[in-house]
């Protein structure tokens, strides 16, 4: 058994959120890089050096790399051999996330669903607990930009729509967000399981670095399939067509019952912030 008090948990939270506010992943640079490398021309090539651009500067000058600082997504995968102590981790996890958005000076975007008030601190975060073997912790932290998030879709399909409606389902939620989501996107898609637990592998999806593919080779050849699909729609860069509306397609499964076929799929914009540590 190893003791852990959530005031550790809190405070590489805060460290994190910090740093993701200002920074975009390193695969996210990378394929943003290539993207507009490989752009022949025109206002979408234009636009991916702007946003290779403000990656550099935001990082120099250590400010937002986006205006929309997001939503606090928190993943905290926990070994059961853990044993917490101190606050309770939904506080701590929260309280990371109020000291982070005062002292980095992020947006607080977070408000009532009904009467709109803002919480005035960006919390409360969403929070993602799974146990898992081990005696450590590893935590994701993704702040989530909602003009992304708002173009996400859940698909109850028919067991017979197979593998063909999965990528149907993918492609189609691009195309209908168009230029919306700020593209080039990543699209993080659930298959399987239940209503709940669609939604979440395809947020789980979009934390894994881009050019990465699922284990299965079935999946993977799903997520090739749904790339190319959705990078033929022309879309490009800010809606400005081109060669890249995305910059990956990232998969995860869990079995499902006999009568369904959930797909969630959950966009990311081009500014990807994630960062991932293990205490």
């Amino acid at each position: 058994m190893r003791k852990i008090n959530t005031q550790t948990i809190e405070n590489k939270i805060y460290e994190m959120a910090l740093k993701a506010g200002v920074n975009l992943t390193p695969s996210c640079k990378t394929a943003l890089k290539k993207a507009y490398e490989t752009e022949d021309g025109g206002a979408a090539k234009f636009a991916l050096k702007t946003l290779c651009d403000n990656a550099e500067i935001a990082n120099k000058k250590d400010m937002p790399v986006c205006q929309d600082t997001g939503m606090a997504v928190v993943i905290l995968e926990i070994g059961q051999e853990v044993f917490l102590e101190g606050k309770p981790l939904k506080t701590a996890v929260n309280d990371a996330v109020r000291r982070a958005y005062a002292d980095g000076y992020f947006r607080k975007s977070i408000c009532d669903p009904i009467t709109r008030v803002n919480t005035t601190d960006n919390t409360p975060a969403a929070i993602h607990i799974e146990i898992c073997e081990g005696d450590k912790i590893k935590i994701t932290y993704l702040p989530k930009g909602f003009g992304s998030e708002n173009m996400s879709r859940l698909y109850m399909l028919k067991p017979a729509q197979g593998v063909d409606g999965i990528i149907d389902a993918i492609v189609e939620t691009v195309r209908l967000a168009g230029s919306r989501p700020c593209p080039p996107v990543y699209v993080g898609v659930g298959i399987g399981g239940s209503f709940d637990t669609c939604a979440y592998l395809a947020k789980k999806a979009i934390t894994r670095d881009i050019g990465t593919h699922n284990e299965r080779e079935d999946i993977a050849q799903i997520e090739k399939t749904a790339l190319e699909k959705i990078n033929a729609l022309n879309i490009g860069c800010q809606g400005f067509h081109g060669k890249t509306t995305a910059l990956g397609v990232s998969c995860e499964w869990l079995p499902t019952h006999i009568a369904g076929l959930p797909v969630a799929v959950n966009i990311q914009c081009h500014c990807i912030r994630c960062e991932k540590e293990i205490i």
